[in-house]
């Protein structure tokens, strides 16, 4: 009596056969490798079953090829036939595969040690999302008072800063940076200028191109431009510079020394970006209108004279001081983002990577946030 669960050649086959003892035998035939196919072992188990003559099989390995596949085989075959009372003599089984078995099967698997997949109630997970979320308040609104504390120090001179980091970090905040916020800043006024001028031609007001490039830039757009900029670039420096110390173990290294790793590398990055926010924010402010006047001159024809008059007569210094107000707003909202996620980074390289992304995706959340409490709080005191 013989039942082949695979025909093939170039497949893995299961003989079930009545030995001439009348012992029922299975005989492992074929190609036992990872690449070919198999039967399951379920439907081994379930013909087994079926013939069910005495609680003892006899297992035999035949293979024209086996790797790996041959004994996991085996191994998930012992479990199923356990839990049907059904024995499985491995004796005649190749040495390899034998040690193998008996090594897999050796330990019994302890109870609840695997673990089970249980699907929690949509309250439970609005409570636990609440509890990582006021977490993250709290660590925030810590690390908070702990730069406010840093900044304690510095001015009355005991905080353990050095002055060339400072100047190495405002090189780096920058002048590095001006050539991407040039280009961003004189796109953004070309861009406004150019669907401005789309509409303000069809009523013969060419000229308050220049008002509307003004106003914008100057107002708002320099700095939101300048502040995600920083926030793509700086503020991702920052978290991937602490976070790389964080898994390397250098900051615990500077507490161990004594050294407070908010006064020693938090408050420098702070510092520099803090005072080059304004600065790039005002030449973010001249590209800007500088690339609005190209599209007033070159496109529109209006006279260059005209045009500069109409944006000093425009804009005054209410909108001007605004701007550099938010852009400092912006910079120690970007520094801050970026020390807090960097510092709480984890122990691992995809920590660096999330600490990264949430400090960029944090920066320009907050930049959006203070820009609407800014400007709602400027119309209500008529600014």
């Amino acid at each position: 009596m013989k039942h082949h669960t695979q025909t093939d050649s170039d497949r893995g086959t299961v003989t079930i056969r009545q030995a001439e003892d009348g012992i029922l035998e299975l005989v492992f035939q074929g190609q036992w490798t990872a690449t070919a196919s198999r039967p399951a072992p379920e439907e081994v188990c379930r013909q087994l079953q079926q013939e069910g003559s005495g609680d003892t099989v006899r297992v035999l390995a035949e293979p024209a090829a086996a790797d790996m596949a041959l004994p996991t085989f085996l191994f998930i075959l012992h479990g199923l036939c356990a839990k049907e009372n059904i024995d499985l003599d491995t004796t005649r089984l190749p040495a390899g595969a034998k040690k193998l078995l008996q090594l897999a099967t050796a330990v019994p698997e302890r109870e609840g040690a695997r673990r089970q997949e249980k699907r929690q109630s949509l309250v439970a997970r609005i409570g636990e999302g609440a509890i990582t979320q006021w977490g993250g308040w709290l660590d925030s609104l810590t690390f908070i008072g702990e730069v406010c504390l840093s900044l304690g120090r510095l001015v009355t001179g005991r905080a353990t800063l050095r002055w060339s980091d400072v100047f190495v970090a405002i090189q780096q905040c920058g002048p590095s940076a001006l050539p991407i916020v040039t280009l961003i800043g004189f796109l953004m006024g070309l861009i406004l200028a150019f669907v401005g001028a789309i509409q303000l031609h069809a009523f013969g007001a060419d000229i308050y191109v220049a008002d509307l490039v003004g106003i914008g830039i100057v107002r708002e757009l320099g700095a939101i431009m300048a502040g995600v900029v920083m926030a793509g670039r700086t503020g991702a420096s920052f978290a991937a510079e602490l976070g790389t110390m964080e898994v390397n173990e250098e900051t615990d290294a500077l507490k161990t020394l004594g050294i407070s790793p908010v006064d020693f590398l938090v408050l420098p990055r702070i510092l520099a970006l803090t005072v080059m926010m304004p600065l790039l924010c005002i030449y973010a402010d001249f590209v800007g209108l500088l690339g609005g006047m190209v599209v007033g001159v070159l496109m529109l024809g209006v006279d260059a004279r005209l045009y500069l008059n109409e944006t000093m007569h425009a804009v005054g210094m209410n909108d001007f001081w605004i701007g550099v107000f938010m852009s400092l707003v912006f910079g120690i909202l970007v520094s801050m983002a970026g020390c807090l996620r960097g510092s709480r980074c984890g122990r691992s390289a995809s920590s660096v990577g999330i600490a990264t992304t949430s400090a960029v995706v944090t920066s320009i959340v907050s930049i959006v946030v203070a820009t609407s409490i800014i400007t709602v709080l400027c119309s209500v005191l008529g600014l």
